[in-house]
């Protein structure tokens, strides 16, 4: 199945993403939380990619266990990030072998340290456009930045990046966290004032490390709202309550607005998203 099609049910797509784990533990624990999560019949689920490529295999082989033990249609993320176009051609060709048919096409980060990276594809439009072109059967999605990417000098040019990437061939976008629905509604009315007029799913994280989370918004440019951040500050040990609690009531506003889809960043952890989940859907 093509995302694209899961769009065309009526009501909110359900998503999660997960990261491939490094050690034995850590893939026991994802299988037990992508058992756990199962129950709630997400529509598709992503695998993240590492930086310079160094969970490529473990991205491909989760997807393909995913869509082979679970049924639930994978979309692996694909970078630019160390990416020749020989090294994406053979991805391409692996994933197409596996049965997988949906790509989150990105730009990435450099690592740590480094402000650029040695790469064939500078930005995701490139990449976008090199997979359509090498392989127009894929399903492509994007990210998309409510509070605008923090390598853009304005809103304005953050749309027209975005603008580009649906003009080389992507099909939806899936945006970074944000903790203030407000920042979504103004990107997405930035979208359709500038044409973009594919589904635009929000990326929602609860909060349940205060510490990792301002490095998160620290990368992708969101922010946390101030009172939320002073309450996480004086409470810490209620930090996943309160997150919980937050996550829950962009939820639940997101649903009232009528978003095509709910995007979770799960982080391999099924109690936060379980239990909201739970309350949204009795």
């Amino acid at each position: 199945m093509k995302i694209t099609e899961a769009f065309a049910k009526g009501s909110p797509t359900l998503s999660f993403e997960f990261f491939p784990p490094k050690t034995p533990k850590q893939e026991a624990q994802l299988f037990e939380v992508i058992g756990r999560l199962k129950k709630f019949n997400p529509d598709f689920v992503s695998v993240t990619y590492g930086a310079m490529g160094t969970t490529r295999a473990k991205t491909f082989f989760w997807a393909n266990e995913i869509k082979a033990k679970y049924g639930i249609e994978p979309v692996a993320h694909l970078t630019c990030v160390a990416a020749t176009r020989n090294d994406i051609g053979e991805q391409l060709d692996e994933l197409e072998k596996m049965g997988v048919k949906n790509i989150l096409a990105l730009r990435g980060d450099p690592p740590e340290g480094q402000a650029e990276f040695i790469s064939d594809f500078k930005l995701a439009r490139e990449l976008i456009a090199f997979i359509k072109d090498r392989k127009p059967s894929f399903c492509l999605g994007c990210a998309g930045f409510p509070e605008g990417h923090p390598r853009a000098a304005s809103l304005e040019q953050d749309i027209e990046f975005l603008r580009q990437k649906i003009d080389a061939g992507a099909e939806y976008v899936i945006t970074q966290l944000f903790f203030d629905n407000r920042y979504f509604f103004d990107f997405v009315e930035r979208c359709r004032k500038a044409k973009i007029n594919v589904p635009v799913i929000p990326g929602l994280m609860p909060i349940t490390n205060l510490n990792q989370i301002k490095k998160f918004t620290e990368v992708c440019g969101a922010t946390v709202p101030g009172k939320l951040l002073e309450s996480l500050e004086k409470h810490p040990a209620d930090t996943a309550k309160i997150g919980a609690e937050q996550a829950l009531a962009q939820t639940r506003e997101l649903i009232k607005a009528g978003v095509p889809g709910l995007h979770f960043f799960v982080m391999n952890q099924a109690e936060p998203i379980s239990s909201i989940l739970t309350q949204v859907f009795p």
